[in-house]
């Protein structure tokens, strides 16, 4: 018999792998130990090496459903023999012993069938538990301190264990063993209302009762407070609004179960399986004509933001016995947290920010260590397509292939819809969703959140990456904190880096011809882009073309007032006659359309602008579907919407090309006047805002096939806040395909500019004045 080390990267903490490993080595005999190393698992195994070949073939092939095994090693020691394998006569797991290495870093795990069904056993010692888990299941990054994975190093160190769920922790038959979160009713932690006095079960029937009355509850979970009201109780809907200040962004929605998605919903395959995955993220899915949600949920929007409970707090909301009748099986659950702001992660924060929202609490004193929001998730081609990445896929890295480089590097993001990423060798690993920047509580959360992730990976980044743009304050704490490590800070160009993202997730080297459409970023040049054509590698890039430059007057009104943009563009095709336009296609009065060609002319509060995500803005305002923005991306938003409704309506295939039209710059001027024509001739606003998205489709198609033949490439990379839209999205992937070129896309690292981060880390040149700055 020979001695073996078994080494096995990636997901192997935190989902039940040990006892897994133990189970499989028991089947066959197999003598040993397994033990967590902190950045890996190592087993110490003796037999032949065929016995250990079958061994870890068996592992791989049954590794429990939320592990996730990147690479096996197996190498034989010199040491060891007969004698010693028999003097251990059995398979054991060994305390955990840290080593450094790849870090995977296990994510929140939605709550499991077994779980959920002992929740509400009368019979089982763990009924109506609100923090039920086991191996399979319960919290994991939001808990953690630092690796490897065992309690004493997670947030539960402060419920030791009772002597029940002790012997369920050492039992390698129960579902418990070595489940790290493991508790009960008599060890584990407790649910209370602040500020008043029921505690445990009578604390949730008192929330339930507030929200069956139509009021608001803010409710701590996983990875921080939600605020939570009846979904199709209209008043109580808007009276969230109202006091969120938050007129029309769509809130997300808890359903009570499947069976109450399928009703409220048209749930396809895809969908229903992402919904019911181990991650549990909220899935945009088109609502059903006869759906019981208020419309003040989404108002406007086709669509519902639905999740499915993760946590078991959220089941006993929904389902406790306590009399309660009328109790709503839709549950608004939008993040705890002031516009803008970080989701509240424990009692003090969520009382602070939180009072003047909800009309009682429900908090709980389980430490929760690391924020984390829902993730968001759409679905495209049959594939998920990832909108905000944050609780049950943060920190999972991605995997880069060929990289020689050891090095260490942080990248702070951009200013919306925040995240960082930190570089180790060839993994990458984006955090959770910070928030937008321009709040300075996402400023200190940022900070925070950084301090952890590199206390976590034992990371000590030797650079930095920011964005160019100067007036970010993501970009100024990344200058205070390279001047605190004493170490280099390079700012990236926004539009390369949204192509480096999609390069990255692709394990692209490049070049490729990227499209970079968006809302805002700082150019080289100093002007405003955002419908940018590059070539791009990891090295650097090079601006080929753009859409028509127009003059984006207002400031940062402009990105909320899309009317604004709109009369800046009629001012240049009709000078003269842009009031009397205006005022006709409602879009402002006749003296506010003068004194914003006024400015225009004047170049005062004036600025050139390349924005694909101000063009779709202008669009919907001179159509009349959305004048001005409540909240980032509306007005291109529902713009969307009403050309999908007008595709659907008149059963066009969105993939026929219409125009083959070629210019040196993406001739979006002669786009827009078309438009302003149509509609100010009584063109139906749905037809004409499906023949922008066409005809801008085809534009796009046109430019980067001209450019891929003259550059000699054969693929191209669409990245950037304007690709959520599955529709333009569509247009262009399946006409650049038809043009033979291959298609990357992003998937589960956000097109928007949550996915900067990762595109920040992937570049590997150095100082080039046209896509760095010192």
């Amino acid at each position: 018999m020979n001695k073996y080390k078994i080494k096995l990267y990636g997901i192997v903490q935190g989902v039940g792998f040990r006892p897994f490993v133990k189970r499989e080595a028991d089947k066959i005999k197999l003598p040993g130990t397994v033990q967590n190393k902190g950045s890996y698992v190592e087993i110490t195994a003796y037999g032949s090496i065929e016995k250990i070949r079958f061994f870890v073939d068996e592992i791989r092939e049954n590794a429990p459903d939320r592990a996730v095994v990147i690479r096996t090693e197996i190498d034989p020691c010199d040491e060891g023999s007969a004698s010693e394998a028999e003097s251990l006569h059995t398979f054991s797991i060994i305390e955990s012993e840290h080593r450094e290495g790849e870090k995977f870093i296990p994510p929140d795990i939605g709550i499991c069938r077994e779980c959920a069904e002992e929740l509400f056993d009368p019979g089982n010692r763990r009924y109506l538990h609100p923090f039920i888990n086991c191996t399979q299941c319960g919290p994991r990054f939001t808990i953690l301190k630092k690796l490897p994975y065992d309690r004493e190093r997670t947030s539960m160190a402060s419920f030791p264990m009772c002597e029940s769920c002790e012997k369920e922790y050492y039992d390698k038959g129960s579902r418990r063993f070595d489940a790290q979160p493991v508790c009960c009713n008599d060890c584990g932690p407790e649910v209370y209302i602040i500020g008043g006095e029921k505690k445990g079960t009578e604390a949730v029937s008192e929330t339930r009762r507030v929200i069956a009355n139509g009021g608001i509850a803010a409710v701590k979970g996983i990875g921080g407070f939600h605020l939570v009201c009846d979904a199709e109780n209209d008043e109580a809907v808007k009276r969230l609004r109202e006091r969120k200040r938050r007129p029309r962004k769509p809130f997300g929605v808890m359903l009570r179960d499947i069976a109450v998605a399928k009703r409220e919903c048209h749930l396809d395959e895809v969908r229903e399986s992402i919904l019911k995955g181990y991650e549990r993220p909220i899935v945009l899915i088109k609502k059903r004509e006869d759906t019981l949600i208020s419309e003040s949920v989404a108002p406007g929007n086709p669509r519902l933001g639905v999740m499915l409970p993760y946590a078991p707090l959220q089941l006993l909301l929904f389902s406790l016995n306590d009399g309660i009748s009328g109790f709503p099986d839709a549950l608004v659950m939008t993040s705890g947290n002031v516009s803008d702001a970080p989701i509240c992660i424990n009692d003090e924060e969520a009382v602070k920010e939180l009072k003047d929202f909800a009309d009682i609490f429900l908090s709980n004193d389980r430490e929760i260590l690391t924020r984390a929001d829902d993730s968001v998730m759409d679905v495209f081609q049959g594939k998920p397509y990832m909108i905000r990445r944050s609780r049950g896929f943060a920190p999972l890295p991605l995997v880069i292939s060929g990289e020689e480089e050891k090095r260490s590097i942080l990248a702070v993001g951009g200013e919306m819809k925040n995240s960082f990423c930190i570089k180790s060798g060839n993994l990458l690993y984006p955090s959770a969703y910070v928030g937008d920047m321009t709040d300075h509580r996402s400023g200190l959360a940022l900070k925070d959140g950084i301090k952890r992730m590199e206390k976590l990976l034992e990371a000590a980044p030797d650079m930095m990456i920011a964005d160019t743009h100067p007036g970010y304050n993501s970009a100024r704490i990344a200058e205070e904190l390279s001047d605190k490590k004493d170490i280099p800070l390079i700012k990236l160009q926004h539009h390369y880096a949204h192509i480096l993202s999609v390069m990255a997730e692709n394990d692209c080297e490049g070049p490729v011809i990227g499209a970079a459409f968006d809302g805002t970023g700082y150019g080289s040049d100093g002007s405003i882009w955002g419908g940018e054509i590059l070539l791009a590698d990891r090295q650097g890039f090079t601006r080929l073309s753009h859409i028509s430059p127009f003059k984006q007057p207002g400031g940062d009104a402009s990105a909320r007032e899309g009317w604004r943009i709109a009369v800046s563009m009629i001012h240049d095709l009709y000078p003269g006659r842009e009031a009397e336009i205006a005022e006709k296609l409602g879009l402002c009065k006749a003296d506010e359309a003068e004194a914003v060609s006024t400015a225009v002319d004047a170049g005062v509060g004036t600025v050139m602008s390349t924005s694909a995500g101000r063009l779709f803005d202008a669009v919907s305002a001179v159509l009349g579907i959305c004048r001005s923005s409540s909240y980032e991306g509306e007005a291109a938003s529902l713009l969307q919407f009403a050309a999908e409704e007008y595709a659907e309506r008149e059963n066009i295939d969105v993939n026929k090309v219409m125009s083959t039209h070629v210019n040196k710059n993406i001739s979006t001027d002669i786009l827009f006047g078309m438009v302003l024509d149509r509609a100010l001739g009584n063109g139906d606003s749905s037809e004409l805002a499906f023949l922008f998205h066409r005809i801008l489709a085809d534009f796009t198609v046109s430019e980067i096939r001209t450019q891929a033949e003259k550059n000699g490439l054969d693929t191209a990379a669409l990245s950037g806040g304007c690709f959520q839209n599955l529709l333009f999205q569509q247009m262009v992937r399946s006409g650049l395909e038809k043009e033979g070129l291959k298609v990357l896309i992003n998937s589960l690292i956000p097109p928007n500019d949550g996915g900067i981060s990762v595109g920040q880390v992937y570049y590997r040149g150095s100082f080039r004045s046209d896509c760095v700055s010192p």
